[in-house]
């Protein structure tokens, strides 16, 4: 088991992409089969591609865009955030701890460097990264009829059975998956902005956003959506009751809708112990970077589905199943 991860590990540049792929394979595969049943294949093949870039260009220029906006509120406001700073480390400071030692000791011009040239690495990586997931898009697409037929015609008629039936029920699955994660992120992002424009903060389009955005990551997104706000309106109040105050509402909105709206709507075809869920975030995160913990869960969900194909494996999905279906558990 420790080799196996070991290996998932030091590959994860190229299975990393490909787990991607056939992902996308598998939420668009629908559309691009309804289009080649009227056009010829490339031309459907053509018009599936175009609209995931599209899809792909207008949710990372939403982001970019709201990103943008906060920083450049950032810097119009930065005499408010040094006034917090301050008073910050001045209670710090009377607590034992020196933040302008461990400032100077850690943020420093190389720090500043290092970072700049992490940040320009990571954003070539991710370019890099999505150009070869397109060529498995189109590769994967192009190959799904065949490698169907292929597994209908193996020798072994059960175990095609089980692949072919394991397929596509886990793209049943990745689909519902994506479609509730899409509405619940909506959702989301909409109470958010409705939370933070009633308490009078500034940007709350902007974050109800980057909230829509991060709450595709189960658990890490939701809490970093909240802890960012939360901050803000520590300097917009200048107190920290009502920063408190709003930090306890987004909270609530997000446990709302995690623990009892979405397991309501997704019901028990993706019904898995919270535990179970955790876990892949964590472990896809250690694994493969933020990508990881983007693409943890629907990983799980694959491998659970195929092991509910098999009786020998079967126990393995029902013990790791959610321990209630009903909603809110």
């Amino acid at each position: 088991m420790i080799a196996m991860f070991a290996a998932i590990y030091f590959a994860g540049s190229v299975l990393a992409p490909i787990a991607c792929a056939l992902f996308i394979i598998a939420i668009v595969w629908p559309m691009q089969k309804w289009l080649q049943a009227r056009m010829p294949r490339l031309v459907a093949l053509a018009i599936v591609i175009a609209i995931i870039a599209v899809v792909f260009v207008i949710f990372g220029s939403l982001i970019a865009w709201s990103l943008g906006r906060i920083a450049r509120w950032l810097a119009t406001d930065t005499e408010r955030f040094q006034l917090l700073y301050t008073n910050m480390a001045t209670w710090l400071e009377q607590h034992g701890i020196a933040v302008a030692g461990l400032w100077a000791e850690h943020f420093n011009m190389r720090w500043l460097v290092r970072t700049a040239q992490e940040v320009t690495g990571r954003l070539n990586t991710t370019i890099s990264f999505w150009l070869v997931v397109t060529v498995y898009v189109i590769l994967g697409l192009l190959e799904v009829d065949g490698a169907e037929r292929k597994l209908r015609a193996m020798p072994n008629q059960g175990a095609a059975r089980v692949a072919l039936h394991g397929v596509a029920e886990t793209a049943a699955k990745l689909r519902r998956y994506a479609i509730i994660r899409t509405l619940m992120s909506a959702a989301t992002g909409t109470l958010i902005w409705i939370i933070v424009s009633v308490a009078g903060l500034p940007l709350a389009t902007e974050w109800g956003v980057i909230a829509f955005a991060l709450n595709y990551i189960p658990f890490i997104g939701p809490f970093i959506a909240t802890v960012f706000p939360t901050l803000f309106a520590l300097a917009q109040f200048g107190a920290w009751q009502e920063a408190l105050i709003v930090f306890i509402c987004l909270n609530i909105a997000q446990f709302v809708i995690g623990s009892y709206i979405e397991p309501y709507v997704s019901g028990s075809a993706l019904a898995m112990s919270p535990f179970i869920v955790l876990f892949s975030v964590f472990l896809w995160t250690f694994l493969w970077g933020m990508f990881g913990a983007f693409i943890g869960v629907p990983i799980t969900i694959a491998i659970l589905t195929f092991c509910a194909q098999h009786p020998s494996s079967r126990w393995l999905a029902d013990l790791l199943a959610a321990p209630d279906h009903a909603p809110g558990a």
